[in-house]
This record gives structure tokens, sequence and C-alpha cells, in this order.
């Protein structure tokens, strides 16, 4: 039993030191265009449902942070602040499956042909969101869910979402390496670490576990790896729900990918499976908190759906183009540690989140997480009271 334990650990913790300075920068990369975009901002561009805000959408939100909690909150402030739902809806989708830091880390573990296949999926899947919103997703529903989100029923990364220190005026470069826009940077890049650490260890700890622990001929059955006609079919249902248990990150389920596609998953089935980390139970949850049970509900349909649409377009486009991976081989699990490129950076991205933090610590970074996490709770208490 120990030695199985050992095993999963050693397993979680090779793929976290691959994946480290991808993590590094792309938060860091993130924090630095939050510093200089605010919120505010964001919500005045996105006025409608047109073609061009939902581009512009789809483009601050693969700009912005990777936390799929953090996601959700940001869309909600936005709707709060009146920039139309489905625009909201769309940035969240983008935030999550269109960020620098998911690609980096897919290319480490599963090659570049994921990261394309992400990427590609995630457009595809922000239209069949958007098309399908207009459809379902009546005027009616959208006011009650406006009125609901109105009401402040705090999610779990409420506070990082409501945090805005991004520095106005002057150019980009001015605002950036000011005293004020250093500080938000460092501010940005260790909130997102703390509201994502739990979940990229739960997501490494899980992966370690069943690579080490679940046989492949486990994964090969349920995705039908012996008959390649079927498990294209069967992989796109699947994936999602797979996600759904597992209930893991946008970053923090890309080993667990590298696990199913080792264990026999299509690729369109592992596309799915990280496209799912927007229905996942505790976000289904926070929908019902934000927006209302039955606008909850008919939000989890339609992303279901358009996760596994966007699945089986890339699977169909990717193999039709021959760019499917021809051998299932994540070879970062089975790697130990060497100096390596990866070392390397890993030591200069630890390098620069010292100083980032160092900076973080000496303005008020601690006091701002506990006065955000009283907040937090404070919401939580009134809501529970409430009920």
């Amino acid at each position: 039993m120990l030695e199985a334990i050992i095993k999963a650990l050693r397993m979680a913790g090779i793929m976290g030191w691959g994946i480290l300075w991808a993590l590094i920068f792309g938060f860091l990369i993130s924090a630095v265009i939050q510093a200089v975009v605010s919120h505010k901002e964001m919500a005045k561009l996105l006025p409608d449902d047109r073609a061009g805000t939902i581009i512009k959408a789809s483009a601050l939100g693969a700009a912005s942070s990777s936390c799929s909690y953090a996601a959700v909150a940001i869309a909600r402030s936005m709707v709060r602040k009146d920039a139309n739902f489905t625009a909201a809806m769309a940035f969240q989708f983008a935030s999550t499956n269109l960020v620098l830091e998911l690609g980096l880390i897919l290319a480490i573990l599963l090659g570049w042909r994921f990261t394309a296949g992400t990427w590609a999926g995630g457009l595809v899947m922000i239209v069949l969101m958007v098309a399908l919103m207009r459809v379902f997703f009546r005027r009616r529903m959208v006011e009650q869910a406006k009125k609901q989100a109105d009401k402040g029923v705090a999610g779990k990364m409420e506070g990082h979402a409501a945090m805005d220190m991004s520095v106005e005026g002057g150019s980009l470069r001015d605002r950036l390496f000011s005293a004020k826009g250093l500080t938000a940077t460092a501010h940005y890049y260790w909130m997102d670490w703390a509201s994502l650490w739990f979940d990229i260890a739960l997501g490494l700890l899980i992966a370690g576990a069943v690579a080490a622990w679940v046989p492949q001929t486990f994964w090969a059955s349920i995705f039908a790896a012996d008959n390649p006609t079927l498990a294209k079919i069967v992989g796109p249902l699947i994936g999602p729900l797979i996600a759904v248990v597992t209930f893991v990150c946008s970053v923090g389920n890309v080993p667990l990918a590298a696990v199913l596609w080792n264990g026999g998953a299509s690729f369109g089935g592992v596309i799915a499976f990280i496209f799912g980390d927007l229905i996942v139970i505790p976000i289904l949850d926070i929908y019902r908190r934000y927006y209302g049970l039955k606008a909850a509900a008919v939000l989890a349909l339609i992303f279901y759906a358009a996760m596994v649409g966007a699945a089986y377009v890339v699977e169909l486009v990717f193999g039709f183009a021959g760019m499917i991976p021809a051998t299932r081989s994540a070879q970062l699990m089975t790697e130990g540690l060497s100096w390596n490129y990866t070392t390397w950076l890993n030591i200069i991205g630890l390098a620069l989140s010292s100083m980032l933090l160092w900076r973080f610590l000496a303005t008020g970074g601690p006091e701002m997480l506990q006065m955000m996490k009283d907040n937090q709770n404070q919401q939580s208490d009134e809501h529970h009271h409430h009920h």
C-alpha cells in the first residue's frame, strides 16, 4: 500500500515539476495584462452578442486568468456591470480554454497537436455556445439571471474577481513599469496562485493516483479503444462527464488528460474532457447561486452540448488533416528529474516568483487576501442566514 502511494506521489511530483515553468510564465503574462486592462473597460466593450463583440470577449478572456472559478466570478461581475450575458459567457469560455498557460502545459504533456486542438475547439465551442444561447436562453431568463446576479451571492472566487488594481492613463509601458503597475502585477500573480494552487495540486494528485493505480485497460474499455469508430463517437460524450466527477480546474485537469490519452481515449474525448472544467459540480453550484436554479440548469445543458459538439468537430477536422498523434506516450510521467531546459526554466521562473512575492508582501498583499477571505465568508454567512 505504501509503495503504491509513493508511486502515485512520485508521478504527481514529476508532472508538477514538468509544468511548473509554464504555469509561472502563463500566470505572469496574465497578471501583466490584468494590471493594464481594468474590469470596467472589459464590461464596456461587451454591449451585445454580435460577432464583433463575441470576438472581443474571447480575446479578453484569452488574455485573462485561467482559473475557472475566477473566470466564472469575473463573468458575473461583467453581467452586473451591464455587459451582455452571452458575451460574458464567451469571455468565461475563452479565459479557461484559450489561455497561454493551458496551451503551454498541453504542449509539454501531450504535444502541440493537443494545444492546437484545444484552441481551435475552444473557438468552435464559443460559436456553438452563442448559437445555443440565442435559441434556448430567452430574454426573460436573461433578465431573471441578471436580477439574481445583482443580489451579491458569494462564490468561491468572488473576492478575486472583484479585485481591480489595474493602472489607467499613460502608455502601456508606463503603466506596466510604474510602481503601481509593478505592485498590481505582483498582486494579480500571487492572487492567481492563491486561487489555483489547490486545484492544480488536486489535479496532479488525481492524475498521479490514476496513472499509478488504474490499469490502462479500464480507460480502454470506457472509451471503447478497441473499436476506433465507436471510440470517436463515445469519447466526446464521456469526456466532460469524467471532468464533472474529478472536478479540477482548467489547468489542473491537463495531467489527467495525459493519463486518459495514454489509456485509450480518443483525441476528441480528451479535448472534451479538457473543456469540461466549466460544468464541474462546484461550478454548477456557483451558477445556481449566481443566476438561479433554472438558468444554471439551462447553462449546464448548453455548455455540455457546445463542448461535445466542438470535440466532434476537432476529431473530424484533425483526423481528416492527419493531425491526430499516432502514438500514445505522455513521456513526462515516467521521466525523472535532470539538468535539462525544464529545470533551468523552473529556476528562472522561481526567481521571478520570489521577486514578485517580495513586492506582494511589501505592499499589503497578505492583508488584502485576508480581507477578501473575510468578506467572502461574511457574504456566505449572510446567504445561509437568508435561507
